[in-house]
């Protein structure tokens, strides 16, 4: 599959409206995001965004953002990966991630194979990191999860390894729909189901706990619909956002009466629990 490379350039440029791009950015088809010092990168599938969506957004930006679009070389994204980003990670004693295409790795009590294509959620990025020594640490077993943004689905995949009783996935992109299905099967998961979509599905259904590893304008916007979703007594744990955003996602959460659990920061990057 040919891929789409668009090269956005932010004036001012700070962690801020980097933030609030990647959230404008999020109603379109694109598949992953990544920074460099001068510039976002946003990739998607040759065909699946238009140059004038793109301009469209922009246009409701209070900022100044200027953008390029290069066509990607078809290549073996895979290949990509292994020889230069994605390696078998460990993440705290129990969690070993790896791809199918590795053959040699550590031993690990809970070991999730992920297809990385170009999906988020292969555990380098810090938030997914941060989320899975969260999920490390608590008792599932029997619970029912909700994963918010989830992504190649790793972290309720770790869920259901954890005996958890059933999970729900949840993702605006079609691509996380299909990498979900493609990495339950990989893990001989059978309780975890996904949709395409965002808050708005949330019904009647309570969970015991819900991982939600967004945008901070995202769980600022959705927090309120997580928490009357959220048994008594469960746990939400969200990530995605800065350690300078905190106090805003704390001040909200305890609106709601959230108790905050723990917090867990690595190069500046978030994830918080709280209780209800």
């Amino acid at each position: 599959m040919q891929y789409i490379k668009t090269a956005f350039k932010l004036s001012p440029d700070n962690e801020v409206n980097r933030e609030i791009l990647t959230a404008y950015l999020s109603e379109l088809e694109f598949e992953s995001f990544d920074e460099t010092e001068d510039e976002l990168n946003a990739f998607f599938p040759t065909g699946k965004v238009e140059e004038t969506e793109i301009a469209r957004i922009l246009s409701d930006i209070p900022f100044d953002v200027s953008f390029a679009t290069e066509e990607m070389p078809d290549i073996n994204w895979n290949e990509e990966w292994e020889k230069n980003y994605f390696q078998p990670l460990l993440i705290g004693p129990d969690c070993l991630i790896r791809a199918p295409f590795h053959t040699q790795y550590p031993e690990a009590k809970y070991e999730i194979v992920i297809e990385p294509n170009m999906a988020f959620g292969t555990g380098n990025h810090e938030t997914t990191s941060l989320m899975i020594e969260h999920i490390d640490e608590l008792n599932v077993e029997g619970q029912t999860v909700l994963d918010m943004g989830c992504g190649t689905g790793i972290l309720g995949i770790f869920a259901s390894m954890k005996g958890c009783e059933s999970v729900t996935a949840i993702d605006i992109d079609s691509w996380a729909f299909e990498s979900v299905v493609e990495n339950c099967r990989l893990n001989n998961v059978n309780n975890m189901e996904a949709f395409i979509g965002d808050a708005s599905l949330l019904g009647n259904k309570k969970y015991d706990l819900i991982l939600a590893n967004i945008q901070k304008n995202i769980i600022l916007q959705d927090i309120e619909k997580y928490v009357s979703v959220l048994n008594e007594d469960g746990i939400l744990i969200v990530s995605g956002f800065y350690k300078d955003d905190l106090e805003d996602i704390v001040g909200r959460a305890s609106e709601l009466f959230l108790r905050k659990l723990t917090l867990k920061v690595k190069n500046n990057w978030v994830a918080c629990s709280f209780e209800k």
